[in-house]
Formats: structure tokens, C-alpha cells, sequence
């Protein structure tokens, strides 16, 4: 059951028509709770809040897929405007981007414009870019974009995913890069990607521990607490320097762990989404979890 409410609401992410209507909804379902204004104007005071909280944040622009050159263009210009508004209050944030959404699938050489941009930019102001990673069938071309970059920028990372099988091997590659290790959030065929938690999580935690060891910054994307607590035994048998890893969690979920984690004195980060473009976001955390489901019922009726 929870595979077909998964693939569900993976699908749904993906419609076009149902994506161009729920920017006239605006945040509805539910999603005012899991996305923090629809433009940067409006998420500052919630990325000061969580500053003030103790919890570092990274932002993400909503938006991905984009067909038309001056899509890309557009996402290239906001991105560009998010680092300026971050930099101007001098909150502690980093910027999130996904490459379909600066033209990956348009042109590789446009992408590749739009990211270079980014990373410049945010090396100037002395932050960082991590890009997102996406479904499979983009894999490949964003480690080749991530490789370039770093051999101009250092301030770019990326995000690995458990339930593919080449997780560990990629992190081994890796070494040295900040990486961001999550399960996974999309549709993906068995050839390539574990199908239940058991190895997800399996996959998860060899990764974090291979990147660990590899004295590479370490970003653990989960709001699992027994994974979390497994991590933490893991770091301090090792004696990985706190300083070497954070915790992070996604805006608006599990708020309770976030504060106990930054309160008992580990680095901690709230990915925080943004913007018009909400709608695919939204059902793949549907997609991940049948319980949020009721989380967005509750919240359809509450705004």
C-alpha cells in the first residue's frame, strides 16, 4: 500500500496542468505549513526566526523541469536575487538549486552558464550552493556539472541518495566534496534504486559513515530519529569532529528534534523551500510518508 500511495503522488508531482493550478491556489493543502512565502520577501523573518533558534538554514527556490530558455534565465535571475537578499540581512543561509531548473534540460551549456553564475556569486559573498539532485535520468549529467564547477569553485556540494545502489561508490568518489545524503524521493526502477526501507536506510547509513571516515563534510538528511541516534554513536566512537557533519530536516516538519539537536549542541540546518512553484515539492512529501497525508488534510482546513 505505501509503494502505490508513493508512486501515487510521484506521478501526481509531475503533472503540468495540475502544477499550473496550483499556483492559483496559492499555498493551499496544506503547503503554507511546509513552504515559507512565495518569494524571498516573505521567507526572511522565518530564516532569522530559525537563525535565532540556533538552526543554520539552506534555501531553495522552488522549481525544476523547465522548458524555455527564458525559464531557465528566470530561475538563473532569482537565484542570483536570493543570495543578494541573504547576503543583505547576513543570515546564516546557504542556497539549494536543481539544474533542470537553471536548463538541464534545454541546453548543457546554458545550465552550466546559470550555475557558474551562481557559484561566483556566492563565492563572493563567502556562501555556498548545493545542488539538489533529481531522478536518475539526470544523475549522471549533474556529477559531470558538480566535477566542472569544483575545479573552479569549492563552495559547491551536492546531494547523494540512499536508495540508489551506487550510493557508497559515489561518496567514495567524492571524498572531499560536502555532500548531502538523503533517502531518495523519486519514482526509480529496481535496476538501479533499493525499493524498500530496509536497504534504503542500510544504504543511508554506510554513506554517511564512508563519507565520515573520509574526513569530508558530512550533511545527514533524515528525520528519523533511530537513524539520527545511530550517527550520532557512529561520530562519537570515531571522534568525528562536530564540526565535520550536520543534521538537517526539512521546514516544517519534526520542528521538536530540529530544536533538540541544535539545543544539545550539534550543527543543525532547516532546508527551507520557497516560491510560487510549490506544488511538485509538496507531493513528493506526500510521496515519502502516507502520515503526511492527514498533515496536509489538517492544514488544507487551517489556512
Amino acid at each position: 500500500m505505501q509503494n502505490i500511495t508513493r508512486h501515487f503522488f510521484s506521478y501526481l508531482s509531475k503533472n503540468k496542468l495540475l502544477n499550473q493550478g496550483a499556483k492559483r491556489w496559492g499555498l493551499k493543502l496544506g503547503a503554507s505549513k511546509v513552504v515559507a512565502g512565495v518569494n524571498i520577501e516573505s521567507a526572511i523573518e522565518k530564516i532569522k526566526d530559525l537563525n535565532d533558534s540556533g538552526r543554520l538554514v539552506t534555501l531553495d527556490h522552488l522549481g525544476e523541469f523547465v522548458e524555455e530558455e527564458q525559464e531557465a534565465r528566470d530561475g538563473m535571475e532569482a537565484g542570483l536575487h536570493t543570495l543578494d537578499v541573504l547576503h543583505e540581512h547576513g543570515v546564516h543561509s546557504t542556497l539549494s538549486v536543481k539544474l533542470t531548473k537553471l536548463g538541464l534540460d534545454i541546453d548543457k551549456t546554458l545550465c552550466w552558464e546559470h550555475i557558474s553564475a551562481l557559484a561566483r556569486r556566492a563565492s563572493i559573498y563567502g556562501n555556498s550552493i548545493n545542488i539538489d539532485m533529481e531522478d536518475y535520468a539526470r544523475y549522471e549529467k549533474t556529477l559531470t556539472i558538480l566535477r566542472t564547477l569544483r575545479k573552479q569553485y569549492d563552495n559547491v556540494g551536492t546531494v547523494l541518495q540512499s536508495y540508489l545502489h551506487r550510493g557508497v561508490e559515489d561518496v567514495n568518489a567524492l571524498a572531499g566534496v560536502p555532500l548531502r545524503i538523503v533517502k531518495g524521493a523519486y519514482k526509480e526502477s529496481p535496476t538501479v534504486a533499493y525499493q524498500n526501507k530496509t536497504d534504503i536506510d542500510r544504504n543511508f547509513l554506510q554513506m554517511v559513515e564512508t563519507h565520515m571516515i573520509n574526513e569530508s563534510y558530512t550533511a545527514i538528511a533524515t528525520h528519523d530519529h533511530e537513524l539520527i541516534d545511530q550517527v550520532k554513536a557512529f561520530a562519537a566512537r570515531n571522534r568525528i569532529p562536530r564540526e565535520m557533519f550536520e543534521f538537517q530536516m526539512l521546514y516544517g516538519f519534526r520542528n521538536d528534534l530540529q530544536q533538540s539537536l541544535a539545543d544539545e549542541g550539534y550543527r543543525f540546518r532547516t532546508y527551507v523551500p520557497f516560491g510560487r512553484e510549490w506544488y511538485g515539492y509538496f507531493m513528493r512529501r506526500l510521496a515519502e510518508r502516507p502520515q503526511n497525508i492527514s498533515f496536509a488534510i489538517r492544514g488544507m482546513f487551517s489556512n
